[in-house]
């Protein structure tokens, strides 16, 4: 029976912390745009097109010396009133991430069920630096600061 309470609880946290907030796709605009991490030696890049049919479509890649890396498919899409962020890293399969927090220039979204990352946040500084925050939602976080790029 404890097991049983104890799960519950579990879930019911779970759902807590992914509770939707509502927004539409115009809501992140100021993601589109071209943005360029240059932390050398490694290169990140996230391609973001403006919001049109309730969607931006991204892609991102990461470059170290001479040699792409890594690359990812992300998509923010609006879905029951909210948006949804999803990734596909390397082409894999795709991880649904639900937003839960908007302001004028930060969003986050989180999935509490997946094992890393739990939490993406993008936020604008005034400076025009996009501040992407990868993290577990606790200790484990990963900071990537792009500037705005020329389009190519």
């Amino acid at each position: 029976m404890k097991t049983v309470l104890l799960s519950l609880a579990l879930a019911a946290t779970c759902v807590a912390a992914q509770k939707p907030a509502q927004a539409s796709i115009a809501d992140v605009k100021w993601l589109a745009g071209a943005w360029t991490s240059d932390a050398k030696p490694v290169l990140f890049e996230e391609r973001w097109t403006p919001p049109a049919g309730g969607a931006m479509l991204a892609t991102a890649r990461t470059v170290k010396g001479d040699r792409m890396v890594a690359f990812e498919f992300l998509r923010i899409v609006e879905r029951d009133g909210g948006l949804v962020y999803i990734a596909q890293p390397g082409g894999r399969p795709p991880t649904d991430f639900v937003m839960t927090a908007l302001t004028a220039q930060s969003v986050t979204f989180e999935n509490p069920a997946h094992d890393f990352p739990k939490m993406i946040r993008y936020t604008l500084g005034p400076d025009g630096v996009l501040v992407a925050t990868v993290s577990d939602g606790g200790t484990r976080a990963q900071t990537f600061r792009f500037t705005r790029s020329a389009q190519p």
